[in-house]
């Protein structure tokens, strides 16, 4: 998949509002820095900006965070040591020109009149514009451009008497997605949204409470995956005990299906599924909606690598490794004068040419934002003799922008808002082209009514302010391809 940057301009809502990130959170645990940190690292593919840690120890929190990998930031050692306590909250924030720097990086650690609080955040809140606007037209002050600062607000200015009670109240107010994580010196708060977009699970090791984005995360520590924190719950952990409260309900859960589709890890659990059996399925069913005449079955790596799998088990074709891909290549800088615009997909990916002379390949996509990306991708195998290319995608076509966190462009932007699947498949150069239907597609998931479909069919589970678009989008017109 490949998404769109924005134009870096810090006063643009779209910029300001960007938010797709990882979170991990531990309460009870002697080494509660050090196993963030390794949580953190399984959670690296949900932010590559910038990353961070707060502690809790002796009635203080303790912060360090820095732009840049978890193995970054946290380069010596010296780093953890100093992030002394048995408690911890972490944050691993997606990357976006916009966003960028240290201003921006999570946890944030505020001291109101309830003391000190931190907090990391994944999701996107629709209505942050308007609730920033108004915050700073009474006199507010904002040290970032991030929504999750607008909730520190909205937590501080709660006239409620318990720390359980201002999160609450300022949750109330927010509409849209958010899986918030708050430490405080004594207790760690996990709270989900009431519709249940973003993923956060629930984990034990030994006596300790763990929460994170992702199940992968709890892997690398060895501990249990217990179950997922449910849509608008709210958990509170502290030395007695943890406790569960509900949130306002939603009219009806709206889980991101993009998750099994693109970001989340293969080796993950979310919503009560395994993200691997889901993206198999997703292939099957490509496969059985769209068989092609080929040989050869291949995958743009790596987010389509278990789709592609389950394309080429349903078709009886063989599965090889086509492209490979560089990962060791950060983002690349092209001249926008060059005559040839192929070297950044030749940076990433090079082709295994044994495999595809003269064969008739299937290639699986996970999903088309733009389809520039892909066009030179297409362009890069031809060069190695395939009689055919093949292309299908395990989702459907994306035809509106994503207001809930995950990177889609402005409609404007998206390829299949404007053009018909012919007109995609001459552009990029396939033999022939085929996507995923939105049966299909939910027909690989248990309780498809529990999804959240609208970027490929345009309806929202929530009210989207009429002038969150025009807000949204005044600057940003003029994204540049990123993976």
């Amino acid at each position: 998949m490949y998404l769109s940057d924005q134009c870096g301009d810090v006063l643009c809502p779209s910029c300001r509002r960007k938010d797709f990130c990882g979170v991990f959170g531990i309460f009870g645990s002697g080494e509660a820095a050090a196993r963030t940190y390794l949580g953190l690292y399984s959670l690296q593919h949900r932010g590559q900006e910038s990353t961070g840690i707060a502690t809790a120890d002796g009635g203080v929190l303790h912060l360090h965070k820095g732009v840049g990998l978890v193995a970054t930031v946290f380069s010596h050692g010296e780093e953890l040591e100093r992030l002394t306590g048995r408690a911890a909250i972490g944050h691993n924030r997606y990357s976006t020109t916009g966003l960028s720097g240290i201003v921006n990086a999570q946890p944030l650690v505020i001291r109101f009149k309830g003391g000190q609080i931190a907090a990391a955040h994944n999701g996107n809140v629709v209505n942050a514009y308007e609730l920033r606007t108004a915050m700073e037209q009474h006199g507010s002050i904002f040290q970032t451009t991030s929504d999750s600062e607008i909730v520190l607000h909205l937590i501080a200015r709660s006239r409620k008497k318990s720390i359980e009670g201002m999160i609450r109240d300022g949750l109330s107010r927010l509409v849209g997605a958010y899986c918030f994580l708050f430490l405080t010196p004594k207790k760690l708060i996990a709270a989900r949204d009431p519709n249940g977009f973003r993923p956060l699970c629930l984990g034990r090791q030994d006596d300790a409470v763990l929460i994170a984005s992702e199940s992968c995360a709890f892997d690398i520590l060895g501990a249990e995956y217990v179950r997922d924190i449910e849509p608008g719950e709210m958990i509170v952990v502290g030395p007695r005990g943890m406790k569960s409260h509900l949130l306002p309900p939603a009219e009806r859960k709206s889980f991101c299906v993009f998750e099994f589709i693109y970001f989340s890890r293969p080796d993950s659990i979310i919503y009560g599924e395994k993200v691997d059996k889901v993206r198999r399925m997703l292939g099957k069913k490509l496969a059985m909606e769209a068989p092609a005449p080929a040989d050869i079955v291949i995958a743009v790596p790596d987010s389509a690598n278990t789709a592609a799998l389950g394309y080429a088990q349903a078709s009886g074709l063989r599965f090889e490794l086509g492209l490979i891909r560089n990962h060791y290549v950060g983002r690349t800088f092209i001249s926008p004068d060059q005559k040839e615009r192929d070297l950044d997909v030749q940076i990433k990916f090079n082709t295994v040419s044994g495999v595809l002379k003269n064969k008739r390949v299937v290639l699986v996509e996970d999903s088309i934002v733009r389809g520039t990306t892909l066009k030179k991708l297409v362009r890069l195998i031809r060069k190695a003799g395939p009689s055919e290319i093949h292309v299908r995608v395990s989702s459907p076509p994306i035809v509106s922008p994503c207001y809930y966190g995950i990177d889609i462009s402005q409609k404007k932007e998206l390829i299949a808002a404007s053009h018909s699947v012919e007109e995609i498949r001459r552009y990029i150069g396939a033999d022939s082209l085929a996507y995923l239907t939105v049966d299909g597609m939910l027909d690989a998931v248990r309780d498809r009514e529990s999804y959240c479909t609208a970027c490929f069919t345009g309806n929202y589970p929530t009210e989207v302010p009429a002038s969150y678009e025009k807000d949204r989008f005044a600057c940003c017109g003029s994204g540049v391809e990123r993976e």
